[in-house]
């Protein structure tokens, strides 16, 4: 080896080793001035004098590329100047102030990474490490269904919460910390020995808005004694269609019912402000039309006429915007063909602008992916439209690598980075999350206390709806022998159906509670026989009673999605076993929608009982089948008489049909009412005005009761189709035998009027029809 070939050794491993640390793009360079060294190299013969030249260049050559090769490596490893610590007494850290004063503060000492982090919500299975949550400034974390640690009971929650929370306080130069999530939508339901409420179908059912938001404070108290601050609830979706595989989610398929009880959640979580230790930020889902898809397809397309959407979909989350909701979560659906993630006339225009909504508002979980097939656009186009934080569970690198590109490249405006980020740091800064981001892991003790299950043992009461009963309800307590069969008899993940310890729940023992069975051996005399048998493939009969619970097995979502609602052939056989031999049979239904295929053997059976999916608290069941409870529950959907009637809803258009086989509202007691005496002043009213609606209400039976009075009017006179009836308020009240009470309503007429195509109610002169209890009366307006 030649000298001049030593020293080309040694410029190609000293280079190397600079290399090493220079990165790709450098490699590439280099290894073209070695390619070139070589050749010149290789052709060097000639006179000692040239060898001498070719020697000097060489060396100059490799001067040059080491001093390059040392400059770069400096520059790679020497970090920018790091931004300033902010000072102890900086603004943002004084409690005085406004929140909006505050997060105006702190907005301005934040880069850019640190504002992109706070757009950022992950699920806490996707962190790689906790140090995570430092390292990419997340403004916040959540739980999906099933994201639990392990052990999974509440003391453990509370432990990983403030693990996770101190790295956002103490490890972050300004300390944010962050915002947790949880869908806890009846009860703290991830979490096991949770109390669990009936579903909102079932909550929807008993006609009582109280009883809701004593539900949801309960719901606050267990959820902020495990450390989280958020819900993703109240679901406020207007279900059109019992195929859709998230009914049991939604209040009713009534607009006005639903808003009644979106406002009573967001009261219930929220409470008297969101920096009590007893309250959550509750979250308004799914913005909106997410109920109104077409054949009740799961994140579908809502196609209707604007008005219609307004109508049926709009007026709960106004509803929850007037309550103070603190957040709204958009809705996987399309309206009309356009992602409702990617609409600003949606999300900024309607809700913004039209509602008055001023909170935070995030994205459904990885939706913004759906929103374009090139998930930059999916980024632009959804941030530009009003996600203010994006729920990126699992793409969250991509998402934060994505935004700060289309910032930098000027295709988002930092003015709408700095508007989102400041709607985030406003509701940190009301939930007095700066001041107090832990909690005391001893609070956690409370979580499915006994007065928490008396409270839903009320709900299940309350939300059981009684569709037939020949008489032989209520069961005497000391009846001789009862025959109890049915899969969902005995089973309490069927009885909480989805959402319940995982998303897509499942059958079995999965957490603390009291099946249907248990509780009725409970209630029965200690002489009374319980004979069990799932499938009732041993009857001999007959009995003086049996109880048949059927229904169907947890799901979530799409999921939960169906083309036939039928009762499976499997469990009708069950009830076609008690029903042969002998025994008078009570069908308990145990579902989240109500199921066809029972017409033609509704005859054979003694009683017909609803119980939607009623949660932990079985014995709220027994309470009603033993007369401890009479039940007063209503029907808050129309119940099908088979699944080709759908969609069947009760506010139709006259041209649309309404045959089902029990109406919306529908709904039996041990005890009768009379309705007399309706009245409505003035009978010619003006627009300004306000009517009052009077009518008595009469037990007439000989037990005490609790009575739905419910108030429809119809608009006869309407220039466009609007429905037969609508429901314009309602009162739960109860009765004593004999007992009777005048209740009164008001209601503005500007209230009556109807949608055209924009955000204004037209309210059109004409006669209108009000109908309570079967009373009919008239008024018109001049």
């Amino acid at each position: 080896m030649n000298e001049l070939e030593n020293l080309l050794l040694i410029l190609i491993l000293s280079s190397t080793i600079v290399l090493s640390s220079t990165g790709a793009v450098m490699s590439i360079v280099m290894n073209g001035v070695f390619f070139l060294l070589t050749l010149f190299s290789a052709s060097s013969k000639g006179s000692e004098e040239k060898n001498r030249i070719r020697k000097i260049v060489v060396g100059v050559i490799f001067l040059f590329v080491t001093a390059l090769c040392v400059y770069l490596w400096l520059y790679s490893t020497i970090k920018p100047p790091s931004p300033p610590l902010p000072p102890k007494e900086a603004p943002y850290r004084n409690p005085n102030l406004t929140p909006e004063e505050r997060a105006a503060d702190l907005l301005s000492r934040m880069t850019l990474e640190e504002k992109i982090g706070q757009m950022t919500l992950v699920d806490r299975q996707s962190i790689s490490s906790i140090s995570d949550i430092s390292t990419y400034y997340l403004g916040g974390l959540l739980s999906g269904g099933g994201s639990c640690p392990d052990p999974n009971v509440p003391w453990n929650w509370a432990r990983m919460y403030n693990e996770f929370q101190k790295q956002a306080v103490e490890k972050t130069r300004l300390g944010i910390p962050i915002l947790y999530g949880i869908d806890a939508v009846h009860g703290h339901n991830n979490v096991y020995g949770a109390v669990i409420f009936p579903h909102n179908v079932g909550m929807g059912a008993t006609w009582n808005p109280e009883l809701v938001e004593e539900c949801a404070r309960i719901t606050a108290i267990e959820v902020r004694a495990t450390g989280i601050r958020w819900t993703f609830s109240p679901c406020i979706d207007v279900a059109r269609d019992d195929r859709w595989g998230r009914t049991y989610e939604s209040f009713s398929e009534d607009p006005y019912l639903v808003k009644t009880m979106a406002i009573s959640a967001v009261r219930g979580y929220q409470g008297a402000g969101l920096n009590r230790n007893d309250t959550v930020l509750a979250t308004a889902k799914h913005y909106m039309g997410s109920g109104g898809t077409e054949n009740g397809r799961d994140q579908g397309d809502c196609k209707a006429p604007l008005r219609i959407v307004r109508e049926q979909h709009l007026e709960p989350f106004a509803g929850a915007v007037e309550a103070g909701v603190g957040s709204i979560m958009a809705s996987y659906c399309s309206i009309n063909g356009q992602k409702m993630h990617g609409s600003k006339f949606f999300l900024t225009d309607v809700l913004r602008r039209e509602l008055g909504f001023q909170g935070l508002l995030v994205s459904d979980w990885e939706a913004i992916g759906q929103v374009d097939s090139s998930y930059r656009e999916a980024v632009k186009k959804s941030i530009e439209a009003g996600i203010d934080m994006a729920m990126v569970p699992q793409s969250w690198r991509q998402f934060q690598v994505v935004l700060k590109d289309l910032v930098n490249r000027g295709e988002i405006p930092i003015s709408r980075i700095d508007e989102a980020v400041y709607r985030i740091l406003v509701t940190k800064f009301r939930m007095g999350l700066f001041e107090n981001p832990y909690v005391d892991e001893s609070l956690a003790s409370i979580v499915g206390n006994a007065k928490h299950r008396e409270v839903a043992r009320q709900a299940v009461r309350e939300s059981i709806v009684l569709l037939k009963n020949n008489g032989i309800l209520p069961i005497p307590k000391n009846v001789s022998t009862i025959y109890v069969a049915g899969p969902n008899a005995n089973d309490i993940g069927k009885q909480c159906g989805g959402w319940t310890i995982t998303w897509q729940g499942s059958s079995g023992n999965i957490t603390i509670g009291t099946t249907i069975l248990e509780a009725i051996k409970r209630t029965v005399s200690p002489q009374t026989r319980i004979i069990f048998d799932e499938d009732a493939s041993e009857i001999s009969g007959p009995y003086d009673v049996g109880i048949v619970v059927v229904g169907e097995t947890p799901y979530a979502e799409f999921y939960g999605d169906r083309e036939n609602l039928d009762l499976p052939e499997e469990q009708l056989k069950i009830i076609d076993r008690v029903v042969a031999s002998g025994t008078p049979t009570v069908v308990i239904m145990v579902a989240g929608r109500p199921l066809t295929g029972i017409e033609s053997r509704l005859s054979q059976w003694s009683a017909f009982l609803m119980a939607w999916l009623p949660g932990t608290e079985g014995q709220g069941v027994a309470d009603v089948l033993f007369g401890d409870y009479n039940p007063s529950g209503k029907l808050p959907r129309s119940w099908p008489r088979s699944t080709a009637q759908e969609p069947i809803n009760y506010d139709r258009r006259p041209s649309e049909a309404y045959d089902p086989l029990f109406e919306f509202g529908y709904g039996l007691s041990y005890t009768t009412f009379e309705y007399i005496n309706l009245t409505v002043s003035p009978i010619s009213p003006k627009v300004e005005d306000t009517i009052t609606i009077q009518v008595s209400v009469k037990n007439t039976g000989s037990r005490s009761g609790s009575e739905v009075v419910q108030v429809y009017i119809s608009d006869v006179e309407s220039s466009l189709p609007t429905p037969v009836k609508k429901l314009y308020r309602f009162q739960k009240v109860m009765l004593e035998p004999g007992e009777t009470r005048n209740i009164v309503f008001t209601i503005p007429v500007s209230e009556l009027g109807l949608y055209t195509e924009g955000p204004e109610r037209i309210v059109e002169k004409g006669v209108f029809l009000v109908t309570i209890g079967g009373l009919t009366a008239s008024f018109t307006v001049n």
